[in-house]
C-alpha cells in the first residue's frame, strides 16, 4: 500500500490506470539513481506495483528490462570473537538460549534452526538434518557434543507438550508438500513435531486448522539483541551473526573451506570465501611491518 501510494504521488497523483510500464520504469529508476535505495528496497517497490497492475487492475505489463537496478555493495559479515559469543550466550536461557547456541554450534540460519523436527535430530551420529534450507536444499550439519543433553531435555519438554495437545484433541502440526493429504495420520506423529514448539496454538490462515507452530523468529531476534546489549557488545548483533561466527571460527581452527561450505549449505565456494577476509589474523593473515620495528 505504501509503495503504491508513493508511486501515485511521484506521478502527480494520476490514477494508475492512466500510467504504464514507462511510468513504472521511471519510478523504479528514480529509486535506484536518485534515492540510492538498496536492491531489496527497489525489488519490494517493484513487486508492489506489479501486484497493483496484475491483480488489482488486471492489466498486463511488459517485463521491465530497462529498469536501472540498485546495486548492492559487497559487505563483510559481522563476526564475534569466541569470548564475545560466550558472553552473549551466557545472557540467554530457556528455549531461545538453546536456539542461539545451536545456531553458533551448527551454522544454521535462524529459520532452519526453528524448523528442526524431532525426526531430523540424530543423536547417535551427532548430526542434524537441515530440511528445505535456502534454495530448497537439504544438508547435514554437526550436532555439538555439549548441546546433546540440553537438546534431549528440550525434546522431552516438547514431547510432554505434544501429549497434552493430543489429550485435548489437538496435536497436529503443519507438513510441507501436502504430506498431510498423502499421509493423514502424519501431522500428529511424534517424529514430525517441532523441536522448538510455540507456547500457544494458532490457526493456520491457509487451511483454517489449529496447529502449534514453532517459536517465532522475532522472539529470538529480540532476545539476541537484548543479550548483546547486556553483554556490552557494540557490534550489531542478530542471530545470523552466530552463523557467520561459526564459519569464521571453523576456518581459524584449520578446517578446510570445502567442509565449511558443505556445513553452511553454500552452492558456491566463493560465498564461503568471504569468511577468509574476517579471520582474526590481521589483514588477510599479514603481519604488519610496524610490528617488526
Amino acid at each position: 500500500m505504501d509503495w503504491i501510494k508513493r508511486f501515485i504521488i511521484f506521478h502527480g497523483r494520476r490514477h494508475p490506470s492512466e500510467l504504464g510500464a514507462t511510468e513504472v520504469m521511471a519510478f523504479l529508476t528514480h529509486l535506484a539513481v536518485e534515492r540510492n535505495v538498496a536492491p531489496s528496497t527497489q525489488a519490494q517497490a517493484k513487486s508492489a506495483i506489479l501486484f497493483l497492475y496484475r491483480v488489482v487492475l488486471n492489466a498486463a505489463l511488459p517485463w521491465l528490462d530497462d529498469v536501472v537496478a540498485a546495486t548492492n555493495p559487497r559487505r563483510l559479515p559481522v563476526v564475534l570473537t569466541v569470548p564475545e559469543v560466550r558472553s552473549v550466550l551466557e545472557q540467554l536461557n530457556g528455549s531461545v538460549g538453546l536456539v542461539c547456541a545451536l545456531l553458533y554450534g551448527t551454522g544454521m540460519r535462524l529459520i532452519e534452526g526453528l524448523r528442526i523436527r524431532v525426526k531430523d535430530v540424530e543423536f547417535s551420529r551427532r548430526e542434524i538434518l537441515v530440511r528445505n534450507g535456502k534454495g530448497g536444499k537439504d544438508r547435514v550439519t554437526v550436532l555439538p557434543e555439549n548441546l546433546i543433553a540440553p537438546l534431549q531435555e528440550q525434546i522431552a519438554k516438547a514431547r510432554a507438550l505434544h501429549q497434552r495437545d493430543l489429550s485435548g484433541g489437538h496435536g497436529a502440526v503443519w507438513l510441507p508438500d501436502a504430506l498431510d493429504v498423502k499421509y493423514p495420520g502424519a501431522p500428529k506423529q511424534w517424529g514430525w513435531q517441532w523441536v522448538f514448539p510455540s507456547i500457544t496454538r494458532s490457526t493456520d490462515p491457509r487451511t483454517g486448522k489449529m496447529h502449534r507452530h514453532h517459536l517465532n523468529e522475532a522472539s529470538v531476534q529480540k532476545a539476541m539483541g537484548l543479550a548483546a546489549q547486556r553483554a556490552g557488545i557494540v557490534k550489531p548483533c542478530s542471530p545470523h551473526v552466530l552463523r557467520h561466527s561459526f564459519a569464521t571460527h571453523l576456518l581459524q581452527a584449520g578446517y578446510d573451506i570445502r567442509t565449511v561450505q558443505e556445513l553452511l549449505g553454500h552452492s558456491d565456494v566463493s560465498t564461503t570465501m568471504i569468511y577468509t577476509h574476517v579471520m582474526n589474523r590481521g589483514g588477510r593473515g599479514v603481519r604488519s611491518p610496524f610490528d617488526l620495528i
